[in-house]
């Protein structure tokens, strides 16, 4: 029986294989000649602004020993930058770091009252409540009725509303209490931080009117030889 080739899965063009495939899969921006488009748009400090030809813009990072950078690959042409590719790769991890950081997360707080919550309660409750709405969080409260206490219902939403109104200038009520169970519910949502109204400019007193001059009258010149 005669013996037959086993089948190459490489496609027989292994030593063939472009050496840049790895590194442009690895890469997360393609850079210099695994830019393949025939132009590019170039932007940046170093730069003239414009639509170049790629073989240009080659040229041109060569000359100020950077590299060519496409940031922008779905573009028509795609975007590209003239810089060195690790001081990118660094400066774009450092921004992302950042806004991260600055990126805050809302979360809902939750405060709990008793139909009996005295003033020095109510108000140290009310001042963690600020903080959490000044950080830009919800804040969930309600009153939980036990036993018997469920029968004072008007009290507790005299505090949830004696609440709203010591919250007003930083949250506002997203609905009116509700009950839920046991539990009378009231959710505050932070404001927005409005600008300052600009003070209005102090009003200068009138100036009294200037009394109209009198027009010159052009005095004549004696004609010459007039006696």
């Amino acid at each position: 029986m005669q013996n037959r080739p086993k089948p190459s899965f490489n496609g027989g063009n292994r030593g063939n294989r472009n050496p840049n495939f790895r590194r442009e899969q690895q890469q997360e921006h393609r850079t210099n000649r695994m830019i393949r488009v025939p132009e590019v748009r170039l932007v940046g400090d170093n730069v003239e602004v414009g639509v170049y030809k790629t073989e240009d813009a080659l040229r041109m990072a060569e000359e100020q020993a950077l590299d060519l950078v496409e940031i922008s690959p779905n573009a028509a042409p795609p975007v590209c930058r003239i810089i060195d590719y690790n001081k990118f790769l660094y400066e774009k991890k450092k921004k992302e770091k950042e806004m991260k950081a600055n990126a805050h997360k809302s979360e809902v707080k939750e405060i709990r009252f008793t139909p009996n919550t005295d003033d020095h309660d109510f108000d140290f409750k009310a001042k963690h409540a600020e903080k959490f709405l000044k950080d830009g969080n919800k804040v969930k409260t309600y009153v939980q009725f036990k036993g018997r206490a469920i029968m004072f219902k008007e009290r507790g939403e005299l505090i949830l509303l004696k609440f709203a109104e010591r919250l007003a200038e930083v949250g506002g009520l997203e609905g009116m209490p509700t009950m839920e169970g046991k539990r009378m519910i009231a959710i505050f949502a932070p404001k927005t931080a409005k600008k300052k109204d600009k003070q209005p400019k102090e009003n200068k007193e009138p100036k009294e009117p200037k009394e109209p001059k009198e027009p010159r009258v052009a005095e004549s010149k004696p004609e010459e030889g007039a006696q």
